[in-house]
């Protein structure tokens, strides 16, 4: 049985997706992240085995977190500084609601028998990655962009997605649904 590769991701409301999808093209030898699968992740967790997945999918269904707003607001890139840009981001403005879910859904996944993060959660939805250096093209999107921003919108559930990587892109579907709490 193949091992399922899992994230834990917000959801983002499609109506941002189609705009964010304008963006397309921008730059070029990008690999363009397709609108259906823009989202913002919480924790990827990579390929576990079944019984992991069951112990992950039990403790994230008691996740308690109140809905709260979320904003996406600028572009950038990763890795910062003089390196070759790799991927392209839209921002997102940090806020103590965002951070403590974040934490919680990394002591949940630790919970499961999954092995802490090591690197620091950096809140971002990816746009594009690159192969090769682009850096006065991704300049120039940077530019035409930095005062892009949406209105906020209410986080009102945490998704456990799976990931299927295919010759045409990854697949991703929905295994778990974890609804905020009534406010």
């Amino acid at each position: 049985m193949r091992m399922p590769r899992l994230f834990i991701a917000i959801d983002i409301p499609h109506a941002i997706k189609e705009d964010l999808s304008q963006l397309t093209g921008e730059v070029p030898g990008a690999r363009w992240v397709p609108p259906d699968q823009n989202h913002l992740t919480l924790r990827f967790i990579g390929d576990v085995d079944p019984p992991v997945s069951a112990a992950l999918k039990k403790v994230l269904a008691s996740l308690s977190f109140l809905p709260f707003p979320l904003e996406l607001r600028g572009v950038g890139h990763f890795p910062p500084g003089r390196r070759p840009p790799r991927v392209l981001w839209v921002g997102i403005v940090e806020t103590p609601q965002l951070f403590q879910l974040q934490l919680n859904v990394e002591l949940a996944v630790q919970e499961a028998g999954i092995p802490p993060e090591e690197r620091p959660f950096s809140a971002h939805l990816t746009l594009a990655r690159l192969k090769e250096s682009h850096g006065s093209a991704v300049s120039r999107f940077e530019q035409q962009h930095r005062e892009l921003s949406y209105p906020p919108f209410q986080v009102a559930q945490v998704i456990l997605f799976s990931s299927v990587l295919t010759p045409q892109g990854a697949i991703h579907r929905k295994e778990l649904v974890v609804p905020a709490a009534a406010p």
